[in-house]
């Protein structure tokens, strides 16, 4: 059986899957629509939650940006992994006992204010959209390369699977998909990882075998990795950051802007007691640890096994011929995430950092005019087993788990903007004598909207499936992360407060990302100034959540301090909210 068809079974059969348990778990009411009813199970929540924060930014993209920056790119673990602390910690339990169905729903009454509903909705959009991009422009990726369509017609495949699951579904349909999409990709992710780290290294725990001894040099892998990219001009793989304001900052704003995404925030809403947002949150960290722990691994021996596909006699010998290059080169041409052009006319594939000014006459002397060889690092993952000549069934795993990380997670979003829009906006703000029905008709045509919207932009996507994502995070850590922890932890901050703070962090920080990387939502413009020497204090775009949500704090505390303090009923909301007694028992909406 061919490999396109052994990719189609499996794929197909994650559809049915995924569809069956849609139709099983049709939402009848809006409660059951917005939070699955209230009852799911903290395991069931668990491992639900993890597959809607592990999207195709964790499954296709943050390996390849490891493999690609070497240490200097490990923000997006310490950030997005210390990020889930702090969600579980410091907001989950409190926005749970609160008893609401959505993150506008909490600061609307929080800060008892319609402007402020308004801001927050306008927000958890930004953010949304901005995060689903990444999804569809990776779900593209796999479907282009895995049934062997084009980037644009896989990216509507994406779109119309999501659309039979989550339009009918909800969130009680999306939840219990969500479990199964987390075992399909938490198998098709560990599964290549345990052959390539036991070809390569000999031990069959691929972050074990990150550390241990590369098997042909008899030297340790890192070692081995950082001797072939130096050879080619690369920064070695395990060098220190330059700019650790910048890390520092990347690594803050990608926390807190966990912390405040509204798609992950609304699944502790689905479980019935506080006690239970705690233990979900809890058996989610497991969950997702599983994969964390293991894109390291993945990252340094994919950038390994790529230099030595093009190198097999090592940096120091001759490129392979062109016409000698292997058949994962060939196929993955065909998706246009992988080109390359002849420069020297030798009709071999030179692959090195030729923007090194200091490698440049070791370059010349080899006879290299210009790096020829682009690789897409959203491919790496997806790639990987062929690299690695795995068996055929690996590789259709890995496409079924490459595309039910960007379904899960896309699902997730596109249900916050509709819960936002129906719910936030039309129920309570526009029609609050809206029937049951309607409300529902509304969650269900906005959330189509929604998938139109991010079909659009996923077929123009600004950057990598990470780096979109970073931005999204950039966001939700200036807008909404602020206004919750205020809204828990300080009665002193007034609706005044929160609007103002809420409007300065993502206004400063959305500003920032126009400014420098120009082609922010507007698919085909250029960067304006995407260097490194020409950003503020060296602070890139990516990381400027974190100066946005300082602003914000400042801002909030700032006309609070010199404006009415809230009402006394609100205050005592906050003090009920942070207090233990009582927790056990869910608040009714």
């Amino acid at each position: 059986m061919s490999q396109y068809w052994i990719n189609m079974m499996f794929v197909g059969a994650s559809f049915l899957l995924y569809i069956g348990i849609a139709v099983w778990a049709r939402a009848g009411s809006t409660k059951e629509f917005y939070v699955a009813g209230g009852g799911v199970h903290p395991v069931t929540n668990g491992m639900a939650t993890a597959a809607d924060w592990m999207s195709a930014a964790s499954f296709i993209s943050m390996a390849g940006i490891i493999a690609s920056g070497g240490y200097a790119t490990s923000v997006y673990l310490m950030g997005w992994t210390g990020g889930y602390v702090l969600l579980a910690m410091l907001l989950a339990p409190y926005l749970r006992k609160f008893g609401k169905f959505t993150v506008p729903d909490f600061i609307g009454d929080r800060f008892y204010s319609r402007g402020a509903r308004l801001v927050a909705v306008i927000c958890l959009i930004l953010i949304s959209v901005t995060y689903v991009i990444g999804q569809m422009a990776g779900a593209g990726v796999a479907f282009s390369r895995f049934l062997e369509v084009s980037n644009s017609a896989g990216i509507w495949i994406a779109a119309a699977i999501v659309f039979a699951y989550a339009v009918f579904g909800g969130m009680k349909g999306i939840t219990y998909t969500q479990v199964a999409q987390y075992v399909v990709l938490i198998i098709a992710y560990t599964i290549p990882a345990v052959f390539i780290a036991m070809q390569l290294t000999g031990n069959p725990i691929p972050m074990f075998g990150m550390f241990g001894t590369h098997v042909d040099s008899g030297v340790p892998l890192l070692d081995k990795l950082d001797q072939v990219v130096t050879d080619l001009g690369f920064a070695a793989y395990t060098a220190d950051i330059d700019n650790k304001l910048n890390m520092f900052l990347f690594t803050l704003s990608l926390m807190i802007g966990t912390a405040g995404l509204p798609h992950v925030i609304i699944r502790f809403f689905t479980v019935p007691r506080v006690a239970d947002a705690r233990w979900s949150a809890g058996w989610t960290l497991v969950f997702i640890a599983l994969l964390y722990l293991t894109a390291p691994a993945v990252a340094s021996m994919a950038r390994l096994n790529l230099v030595q596909t093009i190198y097999p006699e090592g940096p120091q010998a001759e490129a392979i011929r062109y016409e000698d290059r292997p058949e994962w080169v060939q196929t993955w041409e065909h998706t246009g995430l992988i080109k390359w052009e002849d420069k020297n006319s030798d009709g071999r594939v030179q692959m090195y950092n030729d923007a090194n000014a200091t490698f440049a006459p070791t370059a010349q002397e080899r006879g290299w005019n210009g790096n020829e060889l682009t690789v897409n690092n959203d491919i790496i993952v997806l790639a990987n087993p062929e690299i690695a000549n795995l068996p055929s069934w690996v590789i259709g795993l890995i496409a079924a788990g490459a595309i039910a990380a960007a379904l899960s997670t896309a699902a997730g979003l596109l249900l916050a903007i509709s819960s936002a829009i129906s719910h936030d906006l039309i129920k309570t703000l526009i029609n609050p004598k809206i029937s049951e029905k309607s409300e529902m008709r509304a969650a269900r045509i906005s959330m189509t909207a929604a998938i139109l919207l991010a079909t659009y932009l996923g077929l123009n996507p600004p950057g990598f499936a990470a780096q979109v994502v970073a931005l999204a995070f950039g966001l939700a850590a200036a807008s909404l992360f602020p206004a919750l922890m205020m809204g828990i932890f300080s009665k002193r901050v007034n609706s005044a407060g929160a609007v103002a703070g809420m409007l300065v962090g993502v206004v400063s920080t959305a500003v920032y990302i126009f400014l420098y990387l120009g082609w922010f939502f507007i698919p085909g413009t250029a960067t304006l100034a995407n260097t490194p020497d020409q950003w503020w204090m060296g602070i890139s775009p990516q990381a400027f959540g974190a100066v946005g949500a300082i602003l914000n704090f400042a801002v909030a505390y700032a006309v609070s301090m010199a404006t009415q303090a809230p009402p006394q009923e609100i205050q005592d909301l906050v003090e009920s909210v942070r207090t233990p007694k009582g927790a056990g028992a869910a608040l009714d909406h």
